[in-house]
């Protein structure tokens, strides 16, 4: 059978400025080798899968897949399957709310406007880092221990450990080359800017380090970090992408009960259908 695929831009209002996702909407009957194959095929960070939900409460379920590995969670994905889902004909229980399903449960999506925000699941990990983790960051960094501001676990699923530096200059100035693990660096830009924090997200696999052009999870747990810590107040906007020539744009918000809403812009770029896949 044919399935219909499409590709979307995250986090950014202009095709190819965001982060990618491949999106094959008809997620039926594939087995989970043949997505891995084809999540290895489209060679984007991640590829997912729409189904049915399983749980009643939920509008669909979405499998998430990077090029090697399922993840039960990932920002981008999760803003980008649901438009899609949108798109091709899906409409939610609530008007307004999506509830989607995936591997950490069941996450909430407010549409306002063109714009979609998802609530920050719980983190899986957090707390400081150990002394050895710290030392570990900081070299892979290639930062002084004196510039880092505060380190702590930001793992919501990925896997992510968040660092503060002193300022977005000194975010974007980082070379980073041999990073061991998954790690979210944050800094500020100055007052009056545009935007009130610098991001970058590296991770190595097979032994080489790439940088994640906008980073939808790590971002919300590096909310709930910062903000519960006292060290960030929202609503702010982070700016991702930049050492890339991308323009990733990640609103920051919380609500009257403290959670954690991450928004963004999708944009489509690539509709079509899957040639039969045959194993």
């Amino acid at each position: 059978m044919q399935r219909r695929f499409a590709q979307v831009d995250v986090f950014t209002d202009r095709p190819y400025y965001g982060n990618p996702l491949a999106v094959v909407v008809d997620g039926e009957g594939l087995s989970t080798e043949d997505m891995q194959r084809i999540a290895n095929w489209t060679n984007l960070s991640e590829t997912t899968f729409l189904l049915p939900p399983a749980d009643p409460a939920a509008d669909y379920r979405v499998r998430i897949f990077t090029t090697t590995e399922e993840l039960p969670f990932a920002g981008h994905p999760t803003l980008g399957s649901c438009d899609v889902w949108r798109a091709h004909g899906g409409v939610p229980r609530t008007p307004g709310v999506v509830v989607q399903e995936c591997g950490v449960g069941l996450v909430t999506i407010q549409e306002r406007g063109s714009r979609r925000y998802f609530a920050a699941p719980p983190m899986r990990r957090s707390g400081p880092l150990s002394a050895e983790e710290r030392a570990m960051v900081r070299d892979s960094l290639g930062v002084r221990d004196d510039e880092i501001l505060d380190c702590a676990w930001v793992d919501n699923g990925p896997g992510w450990m968040g660092v503060l530096l002193p300022s977005a200059e000194r975010v974007l100035a980082l070379k980073a080359e041999t990073i061991t693990g998954k790690v979210g660096v944050i800094g500020a830009h100055p007052a009056g800017s545009p935007y009130a924090y610098e991001l970058r997200a590296f991770y190595s696999a097979g032994g080489v380090t790439f940088e994640d052009p906008v980073t939808g999870s790590v971002n919300a747990s590096a909310a709930q970090w910062l903000l519960g810590a006292g060290r960030f107040t929202a609503p702010y906007v982070v700016q991702q992408g930049t050492a890339l020539g991308r323009a990733g744009r990640v609103h920051i918000e919380t609500d009257v009960d403290g959670a954690v809403w991450v928004g963004g812009d999708v944009v489509s770029c690539v509709r079509g259908t899957l040639a039969p896949f045959v194993g």
